[in-house]
């Protein structure tokens, strides 16, 4: 009996078992709760992400106006003027333009239907539905798909006026009132756990400034290519285009690049569709040179990204977080690489082959830490 009585309270489970399967349970539970809690509040994230990414951008022009002896409020309040007077100047000045092109191609697309029609039919002999036949199809089938999603169009539309609205709100606040939030993150926080907390507010500012700047150089590249190729093939209102096509395709994420395309497209097909077909194997040709050559070697130097990890990123917040992500992707990498590089401990690198750069990185430092001054260093 004692022998059957020890082996059997050597068998029980111990003590802290109970407890320790009672904490696992509470986080997982905690876990899953969680992460519903962020995918139902995902937009409401991502307009304070978005809210934040837009208030670090215009902080250096609002702390110069404070230093000229502005109040911040109003600082602040004339920056975001200034640059909705900005869009709304580029809007009135391409707008109408874009909008008498556009009519000008719907008087336009009989002619322009009969004319592909016939050269399908002489070049494939394929068979094309007559304008009669193609017009009834399309308002018959955009007619019933109107109907069946008005109510939610609507309800989008409304969605996301109410975001932006949101989102201007909260830029102005986070702008207007920089100072007392940072000190109200800082206030909680011992001395050394402040410094990192203010280190990185300062980087973010920094690299959202270098991703702006890289977004305006190929802005610029954009625009410049565009207009010469424009000018080759003899397309009218060349300038204007160029620079809609340059600012849309950088600034607008995810579509920017087709939205961007899609004026100098109708344009060019008003003109003729053998220009309108050259101008949409240019658009396409250039995107793939610039999302493969240009954009990774200007990211490369502007935010001090490696092009393989800005690609990568792109892919995985636009994936996770839809265009708001690939469009913020950049800065949270180049931030998170910036901060780590500052106080993660690196050691001399060995002389292997594998390591040796090519002669075109031969001014990139060998460190990544080296971009960024160490804590001591400040």
């Amino acid at each position: 009996m004692t022998v059957l009585g020890q082996t059997s309270s050597n068998r029980a489970a111990p003590p802290w078992l109970t407890r320790a399967a009672v904490k696992v349970v509470l986080v997982v539970v905690a876990a899953i709760l969680l992460w519903n809690a962020v995918g139902r509040l995902s937009s409401l994230i991502m307009v304070v992400v978005a809210s934040l990414f837009v208030a670090l951008a215009m902080e250096p022009p609002v702390n110069w106006l404070v230093a000229k002896g502005w109040r911040r409020g109003l600082a602040t309040g004339a920056v975001m003027a200034a640059v909705a007077l900005a869009v709304a100047g580029l809007v009135g000045a391409f707008g109408s333009m874009f909008v008498s092109q556009v009519i000008e191609l719907v008087q336009r697309v009989p002619d322009i239907y009969e004319n592909v029609t016939e050269w399908l039919v002489e070049r494939f002999g394929a068979r094309i539905p007559t304008q009669n036949e193609a017009l009834q199809k399309l308002v018959s089938d955009w007619g019933a798909t109107l109907a069946a999603n008005a109510w939610a169009v609507g309800g989008q539309v409304f969605s996301g006026l109410f975001s932006f609205l949101g989102l201007l709100l909260l830029v102005f606040y986070i702008s207007a009132q920089g100072p007392r939030l940072r000190a109200t993150l800082c206030s909680p926080l011992p001395p050394e756990h402040q410094r990192v907390v203010l280190k990185v507010w300062s980087t973010a500012q920094e690299k959202t400034a270098g991703y702006i700047s890289s977004r305006v150089i190929l802005a610029l590249v954009n625009a410049a290519a565009t207009f010469v190729f424009l000018l080759i093939v003899g397309v009218d209102y060349a300038l204007p285009l160029a620079l809609f096509c340059g600012i849309v395709s950088q600034f607008v994420p995810t579509i920017g690049a087709y939205l961007g395309g899609a004026g100098p497209v109708l344009v060019a097909l008003i003109e003729s569709p053998l220009k309108g077909l050259a101008v949409v194997i240019f658009i396409v040709a250039y995107q793939q040179v610039e999302n493969f050559l240009v954009a990774p070697k200007l990211t490369a130097r502007a935010m001090e990204i490696n092009p393989a990890v800005a690609f990568v990123s792109v892919l995985a917040l636009g994936t996770l977080l839809g265009p708001m992500g690939a469009f913020l992707s950049l800065p949270l990498v180049a931030t998170c690489q910036a901060i780590i590089s500052t106080y993660v401990h690196r050691y001399e690198l060995v002389d292997d082959e594998l390591l040796r750069q090519d002669d075109d990185d031969e001014d990139a430092p060998d460190d990544p830490s080296e971009a960024m001054p160490s804590p001591g260093q400040e």
